[in-house]
């Protein structure tokens, strides 16, 4: 059952990720974590490449062959069935497709599905160090390079997952603001809105993109709109730490300086200090500071993303 308070947002997903029996051996691979709790968020769209491009279940196993870079995909038994150029091909054409996704969650070591560090094999039958991406993951992150896209195993870490999340909730929010329209005003007001995002998971970009926004009536809105996400969404990508974590904190808390007491003052700096030691998870300061900011609203601040970027029933931020 989907969260009816937000619009619906689609992410793309392995199909045997939800318990689909798609894989070479007809089993499935369901995580727990996308089949429960995040079904409840987002509308799935499941997806198995290989039974797509015609290779039945159960079937034989393919792997990556030759180089990382551009490997080939081939059988395991028939190393003469080729399925290369039938994955990319079909990578592009669901990119094509399914152009209103805002993420994309894919099967960890999968030759068609793998995002990184999936064997590759030399010919003396080693694998490569470092590996290489499942071919059809590859032609979509090449064709969607702003798409946030996480494997399952990567997600079992909840600041991976907290990251991922809050990305594909900037992106479906950017979406919508594209479909209804976008004019330079609510470029300005959507990054305005995302500032202190910014300033968690990457300091340097966070100015920089301040910098971009700074001139955007220099150049034609349609060309500036996709190079501005495209730099946003990469610097989302990053995670942030706890300092830059408490550095957002202090900032949000000086707009309280003239509200609060002494008493609450020492209190909200103290589990700042705590969280930045590791002492307590993020979610307690900001407890404490989304309390003082209902007691005494800024609107300004009642704005920013970083305050909620994904539902709060989803305890994104209890254990980072």
């Amino acid at each position: 059952m989907l969260t009816p308070s937000r619009p619906v947002i689609k992410i793309g997903i392995s199909a045997c990720l939800l318990g689909s029996p798609v894989r070479f051996n007809g089993g499935h691979k369901e995580s727990r974590l996308c089949s429960e709790t995040l079904a409840r968020h987002f509308e799935f769209v499941p997806i198995c490449p290989e039974v797509a491009i015609g290779l039945g279940t159960p079937r034989e196993p393919i792997r990556l062959v030759g180089e990382p870079t551009n490997p080939r995909a081939v059988g395991t038994v028939h190393p003469e069935l080729d399925v290369s150029d039938a994955l990319t091909a079909y990578g592009e054409r669901i990119a094509a497709e399914l152009d209103d996704l805002s993420g994309y969650i894919l099967m960890q070591k999968s030759p068609s599905c793998g995002m990184e560090r999936v064997k590759v094999y030399q010919a003396n039958g080693h694998p490569v160090d470092g590996g290489g991406s499942g071919l059809f993951a590859r032609a979509l992150m090449q064709a969607w390079p702003d798409l946030p896209v996480e494997e399952d195993g990567r997600l079992n870490d909840p600041v991976l997952r907290e990251n991922f999340l809050s990305r594909v909730f900037a992106h479906a929010e950017w979406q919508r603001l594209r479909d209804t329209g976008l004019t330079r005003k609510a470029l300005v007001d959507f990054h305005s809105r995302y500032k202190y995002q910014l300033m968690a998971t990457d300091p340097l970009q966070y100015k920089a993109l301040g910098r971009m926004v700074a001139t955007i009536g220099k150049m034609p809105l349609d060309e500036f709109a996709p190079t501005y996400f495209r730099q946003l969404m990469q610097a989302l990508k990053k995670t942030a730490s706890r300092g830059n974590h408490s550095n957002v904190l202090q900032h949000l808390s000086g707009y309280l300086k003239r509200d609060i007491g002494s008493e609450d003052k020492q209190e909200l700096q103290h589990l700042i200090t705590q969280y930045r030691e590791g002492v307590v998870p993020l979610v307690v300061p900001l407890t404490l500071l989304k309390h003082h900011f209902r007691r005494h609203p800024d609107r300004y601040v009642a704005n920013q993303a970083y305050l909620q970027p994904h539902p709060e029933n989803l305890s994104l931020r209890n254990a980072i």
